[in-house]
């Protein structure tokens, strides 16, 4: 070891030394050494930031373990906070290797482990708690007055995945949790963030420790040198060979779904069979159509099907199948997914990712990327697949840029750069402050609103809410029968509440959707949402094969199946991703360029050459406004957050306006007509822009919103998923650079 990290080794326990050398360990990784001096002597909080396989949860726990050590009555405890169950089973295994030899209990925390193990951790709180929020939401609402008791010896709190909570309402409920815990036990606790992907380290540092980012250490680990290897293969769009009749007999799939979907799963076979592999399609849906094609083309070469779908709406049983099928190396196996294997999940050593359609974001694409190549000189190998259409020159915007395949280039070249999308962390989560609420009073049997704004409010995260509105907020509740009033002023659960606090569903932050469970022979396949028009009888392609609905039990919600020759997948919700402004920004650097990319095949070459005299005939390097038909394309090059904002403000001055993504259309508009409505938004006043929210559809959006003022719901949509400031600005800078360019073309 070099002379530092022989210093730093020093450090660590002679027993955390000794499995070190057992485990057949040369050296500590960049990021082990480093956090070493920060955490070891438990007395600041620290963010671990390192590439994907590189050690980040050894490099928080030697140090961590190496201070529980120092108390031999082994009473310290450590909650160790995971964003998904299969994590906590995963790091349980992974930390017991560890801990056994030193005599440190580790306890995984979740609905599937037996209630015996946490009787035993409720007589002795010691040793490292593994826990989803959830789940400690629910020992907050249901042993409130044990707190104290439980973790009196609490010393560390470490977050894993942190980039997977910042800025959402299940990232608001954890840094709530954290104040309440530290609260109950009377001591500052030493919080730890491990993470792969986290562009802005003070934002990330003020969700972990909000009001004191400044004293939070960074161990941002640069040692991750891997070679990468990247191709981005385009397709034109092609029909599907037959189109599907009402009242005919269900088709194979191979028939129904369009051309490109055939040829990119022959390639992905071509090029992935005998290797384990994971392929990222862009929804649930399309992870089942993959899977069955490809399985069907396992079928029809004579070799044993080796491609197997994950995703959240499998049953565990399923998705544990496909982890081992990856990890066992018995076979070659490759899992089509969605994000639920972007995650630290092992699954040993993966020869590359398959992206089929543009990355949801750079942190995404990074994230999965890091998932392969972890042998020993093996680069990272990426290949994407983006699909577009035949177009003419007149096509639309869209489609004419190429969006899809432009995207995708941009993404990998800011993932080249090392640049990743910052967290963002503004919002007022009101939502999830009213779950907060009602968690409180049933942990402390009443409270008084003074408590209440102290605890979430004046020293807790929900730093946002000023007290008219946080007043406001506890009226309607009591509106909605969900508080009630004593005649001392205390708080209580209405009796609306009553019935909703104890079910389980009250422990996540979020919604979930109505689901229907799919049953083969007593054997729970998963769970699909409500289908429109579903019926016996009815084909569906589930969990990578082919089924027949033989009944429906709509009280159980259950749909009865047995294997079928042919289906459709069912559709599954999901919403798109939200794209940054610097995403956009690189696309239209990509199209402004004339050098070649030297990531694409020839189709994508071909594909980024039209891009780009679609490009310059439109003259888009000067012009943001175009005519379209009777229609009206605002090129702003902006992400989502500011289009969605000024596609508001243009519907308050009277326009038809839609966000399309590179652009906003719109309707039966003129140039002029939207350049006037463009100068009156950038000369007003943000609080008047206030105006718009009446154009928001539906703000009902959260978990809890339905129970909150309408004036309130809409403004904290606004703060999370609109940039009104920034679109102001846009609308005041398009309306004098467009001006000038319509009096320059008269």
């Amino acid at each position: 070891m070099q002379a530092n990290t022989q210093t730093q080794y020093d450090r660590l326990d002679e027993r955390v030394r000794r499995w070190i050398w057992q485990a057949g360990w040369t050296e500590l990784r960049d990021a082990q050494a480093r956090a070493i001096p920060a955490l070891v002597d438990a007395d600041r909080d620290v963010i671990i930031a390192a590439a994907t396989a590189a050690g980040k949860t050894e490099a928080a726990f030697l140090p961590i373990l190496t201070n529980l050590l120092r108390d031999e009555t082994r009473a310290a405890t450590v909650l160790y906070v995971s964003p998904l169950k299969a994590l906590i089973n995963d790091q349980w295994e992974r930390l017991g290797t560890l801990c056994d030899a030193l005599d440190i209990p580790v306890i995984g925390w979740h609905g599937d482990v037996g209630a015996h193990r946490k009787r035993r951790f409720f007589a002795h709180p010691a040793g490292v708690l593994i826990i989803t929020p959830e789940s400690l939401e629910a020992m907050c609402v249901n042993r409130g007055s044990t707190l104290a008791t439980l973790f009196r010896s609490l010393r560390y709190i470490v977050v894993d995945e942190l980039h997977a909570f910042i800025g959402s309402e299940r990232g608001m409920q954890l840094q709530s949790l954290m104040h309440r815990i530290e609260r109950a036990c009377g001591h500052r606790v030493v919080r730890v963030g491990l993470s792969a992907t986290l562009g802005d380290m003070t934002l990330a540092a003020r969700f972990l420790r909000p009001r004191e980012a400044e004293r939070v250490e960074i161990v941002d680990s640069a040692s991750a040198g891997q070679a990468v290897q990247i191709v981005v293969k385009g397709y034109l769009e092609q029909p599907a060979r037959i189109d599907i009749e009402p009242g005919l007999p269900s088709p194979e799939l191979e028939d129904t779904v369009p051309g490109q979907t055939l040829d990119i799963a022959r390639h992905l076979y071509d090029v992935l069979h005998g290797s384990n592999n994971l392929v990222f399609p862009n929804s649930r849906r399309q992870v089942e159509i993959y899977a069955d094609l490809l399985a069907r083309i396992c079928e029809r070469e004579g070799v044993p099907n080796a491609f197997f779908p994950h995703h959240g709406s499998l049953s565990k049983e399923l998705r544990d199948d496909t982890e081992h099928a990856l990890k066992d190396g018995v076979r070659a196996a490759t899992a089509i997914c969605t994000n639920t294997l972007e995650l630290g999940i092992d699954i040993g050593a993966v020869r590359s990712v398959a992206q089929i359609g543009p990355p949801p974001s750079v942190a995404s694409l990074r994230q999965r990327m890091g998932r392969s190549g972890r042998r020993h000189g093996e680069p990272s190998i990426v290949r994407c697949y983006c699909v577009e259409r035949p177009v003419a020159r007149d096509a639309d915007l869209s489609d004419g840029v190429r969006e899809s395949l432009v995207q995708t280039i941009a993404m990998i070249r800011l993932m080249l750069a090392r640049w990743v999308e910052p967290p963002r962390a503004q919002g007022m989560h009101v939502s999830t402050l009213v779950q907060q609420i009602l968690s409180l009073i049933a942990e402390r049997g009443g409270c008084r609103a003074s408590a209440l704004w102290d605890m979430l409010v004046e020293s807790g995260p929900f730093e946002q809410i000023d007290k008219p509105t946080f007043a406001a907020i506890l009226r309607s509740l009591g509106a909605a029968d969900l508080l009630m009033q004593d005649p001392t002023g205390l708080l209580l659960h209405g009796q609306r509440a009553e019935a909703r606090v104890h079910h389980f569903e009250f422990y996540s932050a979020f919604n979930t959707p109505d689901t229907f469970r799919i049953v083969d022979a007593g054997r729970t396949l998963g769970t699909v949402p409500v289908m429109r028009g579903l019926g016996v009888g009815q084909q569906i392609v589930f969990a990578g094969r082919r089924w027949i609905a033989n009944e429906i039990d709509l009280r159980h919600r259950v749909i009865h199946v047995s294997a079928d020759a042919a289906g459709v997948p069912p559709v599954f919700d999901g919403a798109s991703a939200m794209i940054h402004d610097e995403v956009r920004r690189e696309m239209k650097r990509v199209l402004s360029e004339h050098t070649p990319v030297p990531f694409l095949d020839a189709t994508a070459r071909t594909l980024l050459d039209e891009a780009r005299a679609f490009f310059r005939v439109r003259a888009l390097a000067r012009h943001a406004i175009l005519r379209d038909g009777r229609d009206v394309a605002i090129a702003t090059w902006r992400g989502d957050w500011i289009n969605d904002a000024l596609t508001l403000l243009l519907r308050a001055e009277g326009l038809n306006a839609s966000n399309r993504g590179v652009a906003i259309d719109v309707r039966a508009a003129t140039p002029a007509t939207v350049v006037d409505a463009l100068r009156k938004i950038g000369a007003q006043a943000e609080a008047s822009t206030a105006k718009a929210f009446a154009r928001i559809d539906d703000a009902n959006r959260e978990k809890w919103d339905w129970a909150l003022p309408d004036d309130v719901k809409r403004a904290a949509y606004a703060s999370q998923n609109l940039d009104l400031t920034q679109a102001v600005a846009l609308a005041r800078e398009l309306a004098g650079t467009e001006t000038a360019n319509l009096r320059a073309d008269q």
